[in-house]
């Protein structure tokens, strides 16, 4: 399938946009404050045309960390709530399919177009929509419906304070991470659009 059209179902997948990165100290140098607004406002339109909603949440079983489905975190932010029969997945991979059952879903309910949203832009957004593409469907990537968090060089010594990593030249910033992924992305493995483009009324 090409990725310049609509073929057919489309199901929006919200990617991670889970409590488990509000705990993060890095949560204060978010990308895109708005997230969750505009995946709410995706979701709200997702349901008014009677397509489906798929939701992901990352798990890192015993890891003590923010993922650990032990620490409780492992649930959609405050604001979003999955409704009545929409599937939530738990993926321990960074992209939505390996490690679910996302693409017999998909197949169950004839879906052909999936549309992007969630944490983080660069990371498990990104991944899933090369693997969505690569499988055939057409790809939607709604980036002002992601978020991100700068990155620090590989070679910055550990445990550092937000403040140090966001003054490390170094650092990439969000503005990087989000250019260079529509760039890697666009023509390739998906359409890039706006919250706005897939919520505008006739």
């Amino acid at each position: 399938m090409s990725n310049d059209k609509n073929t057919g179902n489309s199901v929006l997948l919200v990617i991670d946009v889970q409590e488990s990165f509000r705990q993060r100290a890095n949560w204060a140098a978010t990308s895109n404050p708005d997230v969750v607004r505009n995946v709410g406002r995706l979701v709200d339109a997702q349901r008014a045309k009677g397509e489906p909603v798929v939701w992901i949440l990352h798990s890192e079983p015993g890891s003590g960390t923010v993922f650990d489905p032990e620490r409780g975190f492992n649930r959609p932010i405050e604001g979003l709530e999955p409704a009545a029969g929409e599937p939530v997945l738990t993926k321990t991979s960074h992209n939505a399919f390996t490690t679910t059952n996302l693409q017999q879903l998909l197949t169950q309910q004839g879906v052909h177009e999936v549309v992007i949203s969630g944490i983080r832009t660069e990371q498990c957004c990104e991944t899933t929509a090369r693997v969505a593409s690569d499988l055939g469907y057409d790809v939607t990537f709604v980036t002002d419906a992601t978020a991100t968090h700068p990155i620090e060089h590989r070679d910055a010594p550990a445990g550092r304070s937000l403040d140090e990593v966001l003054a490390d030249p170094r650092t990439l910033t969000t503005d990087a991470i989000v250019a260079r992924t529509e760039y890697a992305l666009a023509g390739r493995f998906a359409r890039i659009a706006t919250t706005d483009d897939l919520t505008a009324t006739d």
